[in-house]
């Protein structure tokens, strides 16, 4: 550290010091790191290519140790000037927060007036002193004797742990099918928007979503999270205009503001710049987050396909053959704009479950799912129609993320069924 000049007081000298101090870590924090020596057991990343050509590119390098110090500061990052200096020096490093003391504790008499060098030892005496008294004691039944129904318990049935969702509770089942139904009028994209952007088209789109399922499958995201995702990206750009060179970025903040809303341990915002292979940085990713956030109001809380399927999965039971193949097909509409944008996440999520079930057992659409969902055959034909001729191309697609995703016997490979030459439903 270097001394301060000759004839400068100690305040001022110690205020010298620390300038120079953080002007080291500016620079520290601006300089990369080397590359680590041992990088075989990093995971590659998961890039998208340049989607000016439509072309995704394939993962190339190992990842770098890119965690550098960041200094936290009030102040701009700009300069660090002698009042920023100063707030900093000021600033303790822990601060004790004490409830309002009670009224015996109020009563007590003052305490003495504190030396300089005791100001935290006395504010830890009051607050050991004036908490207040303890809950008492709970009585719980015997350990062999506890047994809580709650929705987060874990029940055992059939030797295997199943988990209990609130939508399982008959009382709420209706109400929240019929609330949802509500919100997808409110939340849906506009169906012919790709119409209307002067650079990008829907074979990027799809290029877009289907580096978004690899992104999902990189980190082990909730099926949910990417559907969130693409319902952000389509309202977004229903009412923006786009330039190619930053759609992928649109992606990125959209993937971003779905795992925060959906995950427990979302990403952080450096491993969302990581995925891109620094094209973007994490300024531009944070402003974008901002930007999408304005665009939409902030309702990020969007019916989805997923959660009607899991809807009518739990209202109807199936076996796990159809419930995957269903999850495929509703994935594989995610990735085609046109002509899915069309119909209501409810439609596509009761098509893809009657043709699912169409395909593994074929029977027809059952009349409790028919009364449910309030669709029947005849409403469903149409999307039933497009999900079919999909499901046929699916192998010859362009894209393969989504049936690479179903190969595996996580989702019992319904990705590798052969669909139905013709559709034959009552």
């Amino acid at each position: 550290m270097s001394e301060a000049p000759v004839g400068l007081s100690s305040s001022v000298a110690e205020l010298h010091n620390q300038e120079n101090m953080l002007s080291r870590l500016r620079g520290a924090a601006k300089t990369r790191p080397p590359p680590l020596e041992n990088q075989e057991n990093l995971p590659p990343r998961t890039v998208l290519g340049s989607l000016q050509h439509n072309k995704q590119s394939k993962p190339q390098n190992q990842r770098a140790s890119k965690q550098v110090g960041e200094l936290s500061l009030s102040c701009t990052n700009e300069d660090f000037s002698k009042s920023c200096v100063e707030k900093v020096s000021k600033q303790p490093v822990f601060q004790i927060h004490v409830d309002e003391p009670d009224s015996a504790c109020s009563k007590k008499p003052a305490a003495p007036k504190a030396k300089p060098n005791e100001g935290s030892a006395l504010a830890l005496h009051t607050a050991m002193t004036c908490l207040r008294p303890p809950l008492a004691p709970l009585e719980l039944p015997s350990a062999m004797d506890v047994s809580f129904d709650s929705p987060m318990d874990m029940s055992l049935m059939d030797g295997e742990e199943k988990p209990l969702y609130m939508t399982e509770v008959p009382e709420y089942a209706v109400e929240i099918h019929t609330y949802l139904r509500e919100m997808e009028l409110k939340m849906r994209p506009k169906a012919g928007y790709m119409k209307k952007q002067p650079d990008i088209t829907a074979s990027m789109r799809a290029i877009l979503v289907d580096w978004l399922v690899e992104v999902g499958e990189e980190y082990k995201l909730q099926n949910e999270t990417l559907y969130l995702a693409v319902n952000y990206i389509d309202r977004f750009l229903s009412s923006m205009s786009v330039l190619r060179g930053k759609l992928q970025l649109v992606g990125t903040a959209a993937m971003l503001l779905a795992s925060k809303f959906e995950e427990i341990y979302p990403p952080e915002v450096a491993e969302f710049v990581y995925i891109t292979d620094d094209t973007y940085t994490k300024k531009q990713v944070l402003r974008m987050e901002h930007l999408v956030l304005k665009v939409l109001s902030f309702d990020l809380a969007a019916p989805t396909i997923n959660q009607f399927l899991s809807q009518y999965f739990l209202h109807h039971a199936v076996n796990k053959r159809v419930e995957s193949l269903a999850m495929y097909l509703a994935e594989l509409s995610l990735v085609d704009s046109e002509p899915f944008l069309k119909y209501l996440p409810s439609h596509t999520a009761a098509a893809a479950l009657l043709l699912a079930y169409h395909t593994i057992t074929g029977a027809s659409w059952p009349a409790a799912l028919s009364s449910m969902s309030g669709y029947s055959v005849e409403d469903l034909t149409p999307c039933l129609q497009d999900l079919h001729q999909m499901f046929l191309a699916a192998a010859l697609h362009a894209q393969q993320s989504v049936p690479d995703k179903y190969k595996s016997a996580k989702y019992h490979e319904v990705s590798l069924i052969t669909p139905p030459a013709e559709l034959q439903l009552n």
